[in-house]
């Protein structure tokens, strides 16, 4: 683009003339005509911009005086001395003070006495041997009872841990003896030459020695073997021996592992059933199962799954006689919001071995004329949901329901009148075992919550619907049981804590023996056990880091429930002791 300016420096001239003339009119500078001619190159430059400080020629702008001055410095005094910055400190928190050894022994009413013992020793840097012994005893005098009600329980353990690179190993044995008396008769029923005539005491004693070796990172992960010897003053004897081996193995992403297992129980018991009138015969028992548990583990980021199937063969060796069963193992769990709700469930099921040994540490008042059978528990579905609400509160909810076959239920023995026994618990003051099957409905329920560190509850009630083979009740099972605990740390010094529990109402019956009749036609009357809550509470003080004393009370309510029928407990019972720790 081209621009002209001739006509602009003509007009120019023309207005410059008069001036000129003006100047200097002799002068003539004549004309002359220029023409300039570029192409047009706008820039930013272009732009007319007033600048903020502008250059000012003008003859009349005022000149700056110049000023001369100068600091006059006065001394002034100060005291202050700056030092240098040093960081500050946390104050620390001493570690707790900690020894290997303590012993605790308590006493209280009804002659109600505990004591316990522990101690681990380091046997060198990888090897510990620890020794642990633990008893409670109560000298009974229950009101009302007209047997002697003392009982005793004291158990040894002792064990040897050592830990390698790649593996740990170990061994153990415990000894144990407990004293309990068949003191439930029925209320009315004897006179007191009868009462008076009847050994009513029984004692247990077990032996057991046992052995595991866990391997990482290799193909064989862990052997578990236990061997165990129970028998009683009565000429019953048990021998069991378990023997637990794993194997896994990585399978692309997943893991695949096989369980095996070997477990044999046998014995016998010098005595008849107390069904029989006539004490001519005694039971034995053999039981062997075989079993292999192949699964396929899964882990993904919010799902876990673990699917298999559990093969055994059950023996029943004294009658020679066994059968192949086929159980689910499969079972799952998903994170649906992160650890706020996750979702649970699975079908398992077992071949569940019983033994005599088990059955007295779950009721100390069964007979030495049990019969012992495997119970088939064909499966156990749940599903359920847990996770936390918050940070200091979780919570489970799970819903199931079990088919088994040969469900053992704890059931009142016959009064037989016809037995002369050493000992005396055929007074219908026993309990034998009654299988029968039974399919169930079961809801649980779960809160725990942590307030603080120092303090914390939990609640949990289950709520169960039985329906058995043979339309019986679930004898002795509740529908409703339910707990509530707590643990409280008040200070430094004491600390407290508490368990709240209820079981929901049961059932029972008593029979009485006929000769030439059989058992199912034996009069019998049906018993209903109330309910019953039990609250237990204990507190303690904290007089140095090895001494503290405590105060412990059961049954505060004072109520004189019978957990099994004919079977009355101590009311109120209050118990003190002291606990001391040191370095042995």
């Amino acid at each position: 683009m081209y621009k002209s300016i001739k006509i602009g420096m003509g007009l120019a001239m023309l207005m410059m003339a008069p001036w000129a003339m003006a100047q200097e009119e002799t002068k003539d500078l004549g004309t002359e005509t220029v023409t300039v001619t570029k192409a047009y190159t706008p820039t930013v430059s272009d732009a007319f911009k007033i600048k903020s400080m502008p250059n000012l020629n003008d003859s009349i702008v005022l000149q700056k005086k110049k000023i001369n001055y100068s600091i006059f410095s006065v001394p002034v005094a100060s005291t202050f001395t700056p030092s240098k910055g040093t960081a500050s400190r946390v104050e620390r928190v001493p570690p707790p003070e900690l020894f290997n050894t303590y012993a605790s022994a308590g006493a209280g009413n009804y002659g109600n006495a505990t004591a316990e013992f522990y101690t681990t020793r380091e046997v060198d840097r990888d090897a510990t041997f620890d020794l642990g012994f633990n008893h409670n005893s109560s000298r009974g005098s229950i009101e009302g009872v007209q047997l002697d009600n003392i009982f005793a329980d004291s158990r040894l353990d002792a064990s040897f841990k050592k830990r390698d690179r790649d593996l740990d190993w170990g061994a153990d044995i415990a000894l144990q003896h407990q004293l309990y008396n068949w003191y439930g008769l029925p209320e009315g029923v004897y006179d007191e030459a009868t009462v008076n005539g009847i050994n009513e005491r029984q004692n247990y004693f077990m032996g057991e020695v046992g052995g595991h070796i866990n391997v990482e990172e290799s193909f064989f992960n862990r052997l578990d073997l236990k061997y165990r010897r129970f028998w009683d003053s009565v000429k019953s004897g048990e021998n069991r021996a378990i023997l637990n081996t794993s194997f896994e193995a990585p399978l692309n992403d997943e893991i695949f592992a096989i369980g095996a297992k070997v477990d044999h129980v046998a014995g016998n018991f010098e005595n008849a059933s107390v069904n029989s009138p006539t004490n001519d015969q005694g039971i034995s028992y053999s039981q062997l199962q075989v079993g292999i548990s192949p699964v396929l583990m899964m882990r993904r980021d919010d799902l876990s799954l673990n699917l298999g199937v559990n093969l055994v063969y059950g023996m029943n060796l004294e009658a020679s006689e066994g059968n192949f069963y086929i159980y689910p193992a499969v079972k799952a769990s998903y994170r649906l919001l992160d650890e706020t709700v996750i979702a649970y469930g699975g079908v398992e099921g077992e071949l569940r071995q019983n033994s005599y040994y088990d059955f007295v540490e779950e009721n100390t008042f069964v007979s030495p004329t049990l019969t012992i059978a495997p119970t088939d528990s064909q499966y156990n579905a749940y599903i359920g949901l847990k996770g936390q609400l918050l940070p200091n509160l979780s919570y489970n909810i799970k819903g199931s329901y079990t088919a088994e076959n040969s469900t053992p239920l704890f059931k009142l023995n016959a009064q037989n009148n016809f037995r002369d026994d050493e000992k005396g618990y055929y007074f219908g003051n026993s309990f034998e075992v009654f299988y029968d099957d039974i399919k169930t409905i079961g809801i649980f329920g779960e809160l725990n919550v942590d307030v603080n560190r120092n303090f914390t509850l939990g609640i949990n009630a289950e709520v169960y619907d039985y329906n058995t083979e043979t339309d019986n009740p679930a004898w002795n099972l509740p529908n409703l049981k339910g707990s509530l605990f707590m643990d409280y740390q008040i200070g430094e010094k004491w600390f407290a804590g508490a368990n709240l529990f209820y079981v929901g109402e049961r059932e029972d019956f008593s029979t009485v023996v006929v000769q030439n009749v059989p058992v199912s036609d034996y009069p019998a009357t049906l018993i209903s056990l109330d309910g019953f809550f039990d609250a237990n509470a204990h507190l303690g003080y904290r007089v140095d880091n090895q001494l503290s004393i405590f105060l412990k009370a059961a049954n505060i309510a004072n109520n004189n429930y019978q957990r099994w029928a004919n079977y009355p407990v101590q009311g109120l019972q209050v118990m003190a002791g002291a606990t001391y720790k040191f370095d042995l």
